[in-house]
């Protein structure tokens, strides 16, 4: 259930941490480190003892960066945090700035001097990232120093023990196709690719090769661990023996071994010895793990290409379509229970946003097939749903007030698949502005739900099809508009996506969510959000092969915060036809008023 995050004192904390943090730069006669928001492995969302940018800045958004240097320190946010970070810091010791307009490079290459050194941890930065690092240290003609026992490690005293979720086995049945038929389909690969080994970093692309799933990672079902794939031979997986059960250690010996990852160095070093020809992704492997490559064979030969696993997992198999089409229908009741009670009971002045994410997740598990949820609940009251990746605490708990708008972005973790959606729901009566400006966000939905493009489309090409109704008006939105969804995996995977920087043609078999937003300051946030399947759509005498995009997720969108008027013929029958068909699919799952309820909120407009 609802459990706050906890950072073992906040932002209470920050000026006494960075202190701390900075006594220990003049003993290692550091001018700076640098603090990421990442793990060994780049994980999006991180375990609790790798929160070390959460643990000395009090900010816990997911991505982000910090730079303490011994006067002065900032901390890197991308658009969906800017009015989170200013909740959660303290600015008088870290000032924010902006991912994009002001990188952490550049950032850092303005602040240094000749001869200033810079210590960063090798294990939690990309090679990619510590190239970038390099370069702007050189140009100032400072210096990058590695720090392999990281510094906040150093003084965080009670940080939390690592991991050790068991392990377990990914059914065949909603895996769709066996571990030693993908192992297959990648050592051709390698062939390929003329290359010995593949390393892998990456544990959602392991797991999903290997068709197992894990607990190290709240709402991620992954196994943190690391994996070396021979073109001949089994492959490696570096994993702690605590995390193998008795039956997945016998599931895996059968085309895998095991092995401590404190003999992964070793391992590497063996590969860069023999000279082998290694294929490591460079956006995604960390700095240590190429060094460990190169430790005793600096000509050692690597194929710095992407992560071959993550274009193969990222086409759902027929398996896996059809799995997370039942998750969704799953979902959808659990969801629609949830908005009918909301209906009833909000403008009676009791429910906040935790009571409300908590009924939201017991209806869930209500299903009996609810693993976990997919990411913590975005409950978002009022103002606070204008906060793009809310994440409601004790401390900024509010209740849903009378004519303003809530919005609850959600997801759950099911055997057979994972799902996210938002809805923003109308508590009392929406006033123009709040109508308007959600019309003109279903309008771009529906643009999506709606497109057909040819086979080789990018995200980046269709991205403007969403934000075009705002920008008539001179509004936009600070997120993509999509990403890429697992199946019974992470929430968030790549490559694709849609956004304007997503440039990954987008291919039959890939799920994708769909949701632009608008949101405003202070005042409320509006997100619709729907997971699509893209599926081929060629019809007789066409000649360019032509894909359509297949809505998965089913709940009503809040018929009170639509104006009528601004929609065409076109999108008004989209809209009719997707509440059809939400209520054909979802009603004989529900009973007595909650059905009642379901007939009246899918009624055509």
């Amino acid at each position: 259930m609802f459990q706050g995050f906890d950072v073992s004192g906040g932002p209470a904390q920050v000026k006494t941490r960075v202190a701390a943090l900075r006594g220990l730069l003049a003993k290692r006669r550091l001018t700076g480190f640098v603090v990421p928001h990442a793990d060994e492995h780049q994980s999006e969302y991180l375990p609790a003892n790798a929160e070390r940018l959460a643990w000395i800045s009090g900010f816990t958004g997911s991505a982000g960066s910090a730079i303490i240097l011994r006067q002065k320190a900032a901390i890197f946010v991308d658009g969906r945090y800017t009015l989170q970070v200013l909740d959660q810091t303290d600015s008088s010791v870290f000032t924010p700035q902006s991912l994009i307009d002001t990188p952490p490079t550049r950032w850092l290459e303005d602040q240094l001097k000749s001869s200033n050194r810079i210590g960063y941890d090798p294990r939690l930065h990309t090679v990619q990232g510590v190239e970038a690092l390099e370069r702007a240290c050189r140009n100032a003609k400072a210096k990058l120093v590695p720090v392999e026992d990281n510094l906040v490690d150093q003084i965080w005293t009670d940080r939390a023990a690592a991991p050790t979720g068991k392990i377990v086995r990914h059914p065949l049945r909603y895996a769709g196709v066996g571990a030693e038929e993908k192992l297959e389909a990648l050592r051709a690969k390698l062939a390929g690719a003329k290359c010995d080994a593949l390393v892998l970093t990456l544990p959602d692309s392991i797991c999903w090769l290997l068709n197992i799933r894990g607990k190290d990672i709240a709402h991620n079902p992954v196994v943190l661990c690391h994996a070396i794939i021979r073109r001949r031979g089994k492959p490696t997986l570096y994993v702690d023996p605590a995390k193998l059960t008795p039956a997945v250690g016998n599931y895996l010996e059968k085309f895998c071994r095991t092995k401590s990852p404190r003999t992964f160095a070793k391992a590497l070093g063996d590969l860069g010895a023999r000279g082998n020809r290694c294929w490591l992704d460079p956006s995604t492997a960390s700095a240590w793990v190429k060094a460990a490559l190169l430790d005793r064979n600096p000509k050692a030969e690597i194929r710095a290409a992407s992560d071959p696993v993550v274009a193969l997992k990222a086409i759902k198999n027929k398996a896996e379509i059809k799995g997370t089409r039942a998750a969704h229908e799953r979902d959808g009741v659990a969801m629609c229970r949830f908005l009918a009670w909301l209906d009833k009971e909000a403008l009676l002045g009791k429910i906040d946003e935790i009571s409300a994410a908590i009924k939201l997740e017991a209806y869930r598990r209500d299903t009996g097939k609810l693993k976990d949820i997919s990411f913590d609940t975005i409950s978002g009251a009022g103002p606070n749903g204008a906060i793009v990746h809310y994440r409601v605490s004790v401390d900024t708990n509010r209740k849903l007030e009378p004519n303003s708008l809530y919005l609850v972005d959600s997801g759950g973790q099911y055997t057979d698949g994972t799902t996210d959606i938002t809805r923003t729901i109308a508590i009392g009566k929406p006033n123009t502005e709040m109508r308007d400006r959600f019309t003109r966000v279903l309008k771009g939905h529906i643009a999506i739900a709606r497109a057909r493009i040819p086979k080789g489309t990018t995200g980046a090409q269709i991205d403007v099809l969403a934000r075009n109704p705002l920008w008539e008006i001179g509004l936009d939105y600070n997120h993509g508009t999509g990403h890429g969804v697992g199946a019974y995996l992470s929430v968030h995977e790549g490559p694709q996506g849609i956004s304007k920087h997503a440039n990954t043609p987008l291919k039959p078999g890939m799920i994708v969510s769909n949701e632009p937003g608008y949101y405003k300051a202070n005042a409320y946030g509006i997100r619709i959000e729907n997971l699509v399947l893209v599926v081929e759509d060629q019809k007789p005498g066409e000649v360019s092969p032509m894909l359509t995009f297949e809505t998965l997720t089913l709940a009503p969108i809040d018929r009170h915060l639509v104006d009528l008027d601004m929609l065409d013929g076109d999108e008004t029958k989209w809209l009719n036809a997707y509440h059809k068909r939400v209520f054909d699919v979802l009603g004989p799952s529900l009973k007595g008023a909650e059905k009642a309820w379901l007939k009246g909120a899918t009624a055509p407009i």
